[in-house]
């Protein structure tokens, strides 16, 4: 937040009249503001487009290289950069010139000669501006975050962590290869609930996620399917891959109790696989439930296991059967 401040007192003064320059340099300085100069407008525009850039520039119209109106442009067409805001100076007079100045991307025109309170008091708006308009940035970051991401856990919901599943396939099918999930679902977690409390419930499902996510591939994608069941997308796994996956996460459950509020709470994982590879391309409702009817099976099993489905032809028609590879102990 402070290194935001600092951007937003820093500002440009891109001028080649020396005398004019260093008058602005005088006033803005005194105002507490962290100068910068340019006496062409290519050299304003080469620090304009830098990563630590002013987000305040006074740009004179009437620049060798680059005129101050050009620089406008230039920058209003990055689109992927902070807004920053600029107040250009000029000597003309007519609405014609004021009018052309605020097309070119300019916030606020000022003639010349300049008055310096009004100067000042222009550029304290322009950081109202920018405040406001980072204060909306950071508005709509927040909502978009809360849009797809599960508010408990933080990662993704249901609906994001689906279509990662769909463009995974899609990928597959443009490209080739395979890619596998896993479903998993924590063991007896009503109990959990009924015995320690739904907020040490809640404390369990986050640092189950939290050694979930820290566990897989930094290209895996780990969502909220639904309740205490969460899904993982691994893309370029085959069925080797994605069993080591499945017993890394869940080793890392079973292998240490969970620190809560209302004591060490023990909890395992029920794990269903499911790979779609060049040979067995499956869409993705066919995995979900191919990994769905999988993990059905380890909790009849024994829970705290992994189950691999498998689709297999038989004949003419294609059927899902469950073909269970059994990893871990009961």
């Amino acid at each position: 937040m402070n290194e935001e401040k600092d951007l937003k007192k820093k500002i440009l003064i891109a001028e080649d009249d020396p005398i004019s320059r260093r008058l602005l340099e005088v006033f803005l300085t005194r105002w507490g503001y962290q100068v910068s100069v340019a006496a062409s407008g290519i050299e304003a525009l080469e620090l304009l487009e830098k990563a630590d850039a002013p987000r305040l520039a006074v740009l004179d119209w009437m620049m060798p290289g680059l005129e101050g109106v050009q620089v406008c442009r230039k920058i209003r067409e990055r689109k992927d950069r902070p807004y920053i805001y600029i107040l250009l100076l000029s000597a003309r007079t007519q609405k014609e010139d004021l009018l052309l100045g605020l097309e070119s991307g300019a916030d606020d025109y000022l003639t010349k000669p300049f008055d310096a309170q009004e100067l000042r008091a222009r550029l304290h708006v322009g950081q109202r501006i920018l405040q406001l308009q980072d204060g909306l940035m950071v508005a709509g970051a927040e909502l978009l975050f809360r849009a797809t991401h599960d508010s408990l856990t933080g990662i993704a919901n249901r609906d994001v962590i689906l279509d990662s599943l769909r463009r995974e396939h899609s990928r597959q099918v443009r490209e080739g290869g395979s890619f596998g999930i896993v479903l998993l679902d924590v063991d007896h977690f009503k109990s959990v609930n009924d015995t320690f409390g739904h907020l040490c419930g809640d404390a369990v499902l986050q640092e189950v996620v939290r050694r979930v996510t820290s566990t897989v591939r930094a290209y895996d994608t780990v969502g909220r399917y639904g309740g205490e069941e969460f899904l993982i997308v691994a893309p370029s796994s085959g069925a080797e891959g994605i069993l080591r996956l499945s017993e890394r996460v869940r080793l890392a459950i079973e292998t240490e109790p969970i620190k809560t509020d209302g004591g060490e709470i023990s909890v395992t994982l029920s794990l269903g696989l499911a790979v779609s590879s060049e040979a067995t391309p499956l869409d993705p409702k066919i995995m979900l439930s191919t990994a769905d009817e999988a993990l059905y099976r380890a909790k009849a099993e024994g829970r705290n296991r992994s189950e691999m489905g498998i689709l297999e032809d038989s004949g003419s028609a294609t059927i899902v059967e469950i073909a269970p590879v059994k990893i871990g102990s009961q």
